[in-house]
């Protein structure tokens, strides 16, 4: 029987490093590239305008590559098993490619397909390439349980070995590329173009995205990623979005990029490691060191492999169950930044503005929504960054919201010092411009003022046009009381249980130091703060 292949573009929005399209192309007589509208896929069911953009400017990048080599990115609406079904019986499509999708909460989707697959005698080829190990080796190797801490993982996968290299561009030249007859593309539903957001019902209000979508913009940006690695190693040090977070300047972050697939994880892994080596001549490096951001990545797509209920707190296996408060104004207050405390607030509008936030901003407002002064729970603030993050997906998103809000046994995450919303803005950006940018309101307040309007006196604001309570929402919460209050009712929930049940945690103190950026002289367990 002749080879008449699909390729099946969930994420993976890309052409370099994609065992998948690789081999639905090898040998086929003819081939096709789809995309499936279903109200799911890549996240479409929890997005807002800003991830919507980038998604509609992915699938435009790629149906322009496919153009150039002499076909198109066919886009279907439907629900992907009927339509495959339909690609079979009426195309004689006999193989079905895709990437990976390890998360959980594709499992029906993907199983649904699988399914009807091998009832219809279609060859399913599944790879693995959104990932730099598949996840399911993970918790092998592990006993058949994902690790919960970050060192833990890193042991693990050390025990596998490096991961795969990246594989280049597949090669079009005898590639045959098959077409959609009038009356088969109405059965399916076939859009005659990229659908825009607004087509599909999302509406611009004021967001602005800071990313481009695409494979394209995404190797362009990798370049520039690579050339400040480049510079930090040839100064001595890794990490440089980490060590000296930018809020300024454009973003460095690849995260949008990985999380739609149009760059290569494994490409990303290795260049940073191929750029290292040049620099020292070829002198080994500390494997989960170098690349740390990429492996927290994996870490957290390890543990909710096996787990469909890993966003939400009840019925989630490691996640302590913990009595948060429903305060809707609170929410909502945090979520407009509207909260009366400028760095929190500044990040907030830039979130839903931008569709991104640097990871030190995320863990502040996180902490402040959560166990540092709302004490509201986790599940509500990642609802908000599912809507507004162009870089949001289920497992890294639900990840880091657990590990900073709910490790209830890990005390060194009980300093109110440390993560005030005041002092740890100060110090990620002392400048107070961020503030000015993304909270225009308190621009023309003198920099003595602008963390703190509250402590303007009155003829300040008066004089700099920003009354406290007017112009400036005042405080919701008064920090020092609330993390007071808050860390009791810690203390209260590590009493009430006579062990720590398994849960997703910190490593030790030294991890949280370093995820939070605290200073070495940092003393936790410190409840007095000053605001």
């Amino acid at each position: 029987m002749s080879k008449v292949s699909v390729h099946w573009f969930r994420h993976g929005l890309r052409f370099h490093d994609n065992p998948a399209l690789f081999e639905a192309i090898n040998d086929a007589e003819r081939f096709y590239a789809v995309f499936i509208i279903d109200g799911e896929s890549a996240g479409t069911k929890t997005s807002g305008y800003n991830r919507a953009q980038f998604l509609y400017e992915s699938l435009c990048d790629l149906d322009s590559e496919l153009k150039a080599v002499g076909s198109q990115l066919f886009i279907f609406n439907g629900v992907p098993a009927e339509i495959f079904t339909t690609l079979h019986r009426e195309a004689g499509v006999t193989h079905l490619s895709f990437e990976q999708d390890c998360e959980a909460i594709w499992n029906q989707r993907d199983d649904d397909v699988r399914r009807t697959c091998l009832e219809l005698g279609m060859e399913v080829i599944e790879k693995i390439s959104h990932t730099l190990w598949d996840p399911f080796d993970i918790i092998d190797a592990n006993g058949g349980q994902p690790p919960l801490t970050y060192e833990m993982f890193v042991q693990v996968a050390q025990v596998l070995g490096d991961p795969p290299r990246a594989l280049p561009n597949p090669e079009w030249d005898d590639v045959i590329f098959g077409e959609i007859t009038d009356e088969l593309a109405t059965k399916l539903k076939l859009a005659p173009q990229v659908p825009t957001p607004e087509m599909q019902g999302w509406t611009q209000n004021g967001e602005a995205p800071v990313y481009v979508g695409g494979e394209r913009r995404a190797l362009q940006h990798l370049k520039s990623r690579l050339r400040v690695e480049e510079d930090a190693f040839r100064d001595g040090y890794i990490l440089p979005n980490q060590v000296n977070p930018d809020f300024l300047g454009p973003p460095l972050s690849m995260s949008a990029a990985l999380r739609f697939g149009c760059l290569s994880v494994r490409k990303f892994y290795w260049d940073v490691h191929e750029t290292y080596n040049k620099v020292n001549r070829g002198q080994s490096s500390a494997t989960h060191s170098l690349t740390a951001q990429l492996i927290w990545r994996e870490f957290f797509y390890c543990m909710s492999a096996n787990n469909p209920k890993y966003d939400q707190m009840k019925q989630n296996p490691i996640c302590i169950q913990i009595p948060w408060y429903k305060n809707p104004d609170h929410l909502k207050a945090w979520e407009m930044g509207q909260t009366g405390y400028p760095f929190i607030d500044a990040c907030m509008r830039q979130m839903r503005k931008e569709g991104w936030i640097h990871h030190v901003g995320r863990t502040a407002v996180a902490c402040f929504l959560t166990r540092g002064d709302l004490w509201i729970s986790w599940e509500e603030g990642l609802k908000v960054f599912y809507k507004y993050l162009i870089d949001a997906d289920w497992s890294v998103a639900a990840g880091n919201w657990m590990w900073v809000s709910s490790s209830a046994f890990e005390r060194q995450l009980d300093c109110s010092v440390c993560v005030c919303p005041v002092a740890y803005g100060k110090r990620l950006e002392p400048t107070g411009e961020y503030i000015r940018r993304y909270v225009p309101e308190l621009a023309s307040l003198p920099h003595d003022y602008i963390f703190e309007p509250w402590k303007a006196p009155s003829k300040v604001q008066e004089k700099f046009g920003c009354i406290v309570g007017k112009d400036y929402p005042k405080r919701i919460v008064r920090h020092k009381t609330a993390s007071k209050a808050n860390y009791k009712m810690m203390k209260n929930i590590r009493d009430s249980l006579k062990l720590a049940p398994k849960h997703c945690a910190p490593s030790n103190a030294d991890e949280i130091r370093q995820y939070l950026r605290l200073p070495k002289a940092c003393f936790h367990n410190i409840v007095e703060g000053k605001y």
